[in-house]
């Protein structure tokens, strides 16, 4: 069957995919988004928590033609999340949008380093097709933080004007990068990453309950992490993250 499912915000479009294949699968294997883990394909460890139509799933628990028609988020998409999000709460406000951050350069500190315009592209007659102005390639396996995507274009036209106002940022393109999320930052700044290999479940968990709940008690942020288990941490350092995270949001606003 065809699945059609738009993600981090682009339409993808694959075909052939069987009737019992999760959406975990379609996301690492066919769209080239490695950043959801596969662990226990049980649901009960959290590595491959994405977001559907905004609410936290196991994406190895929901079939892909459940997502048919309907929008994820994964971990790569976070920061354009994260940017689209402020630029609403901005115009919502009724603030003066000063723009997007500049954005990084090869060269420059915090800027994108390229691996070649095709090193990391599904290939295969199951890989999916961007159907959108875009396309993007696949995230490194040890992308393991989320790094915002990069769009991939296939022409002169690929990549349209921004269009006008706060409301619709411009995704991330190659050789630039945009700035991460805010949960993201403050895992890197509290020590909240060891092997990583949870860490996409808990980022798209911890940003869900901060875009939810702004300033979460303690008891919040570990009903929302319950779902999402480690085996390096401990947990205190992800705790402190989150707290840190909903911090700086909270100054920001």
């Amino acid at each position: 069957m065809r699945v059609n499912i738009t993600v981090n915000g682009r339409p993808y479009e694959a075909d052939d995919v069987w009737e019992g294949e999760s959406l975990l699968y379609v996301l690492r294997e066919r769209m080239g988004l490695p950043g959801s883990k596969n662990a226990c394909e049980q649901g009960e460890c959290g590595s491959c928590t994405v977001r559907l139509d905004g609410v936290p799933v196991c994406a190895c628990l929901v079939a892909a033609g459940q997502a048919e028609g309907r929008e994820v988020v994964t971990v790569e998409g976070l920061a354009d999340h994260a940017r689209q999000r402020s630029a609403h709460a901005a115009e919502a406000a009724g603030a003066v949008c000063p723009g997007e951050p500049e954005e990084g350069h090869p060269g420059e500190p915090g800027a994108a380093h390229s691996v070649g315009p095709d090193a990391d592209a599904p290939v295969g007659p199951g890989a999916a097709r961007h159907v959108g102005p875009g396309a993007r390639p696949a995230e490194p396996e040890t992308a393991h933080l989320g790094k915002p995507e990069a769009g991939h274009p296939v022409g002169p036209e690929a990549v349209p004007p921004r269009p006008p106002g706060p409301s619709h940022p411009e995704p991330s393109r190659p050789g630039h990068v945009a700035p991460l999320a805010p949960v993201q930052q403050a895992f890197i700044d509290a020590g909240a990453v060891q092997c990583g290999f949870c860490t996409p479940g808990l980022l798209v968990a911890a940003d869900e309950l901060l875009e939810r709940t702004p300033d979460p008690s303690d008891a919040d942020i570990r009903e929302a992490l319950s779902g999402n288990l480690c085996r390096c941490t401990g947990y205190e350092k992800i705790l402190d993250a989150v707290r840190l995270a909903a911090a700086r949001t909270g100054k920001a606003v």
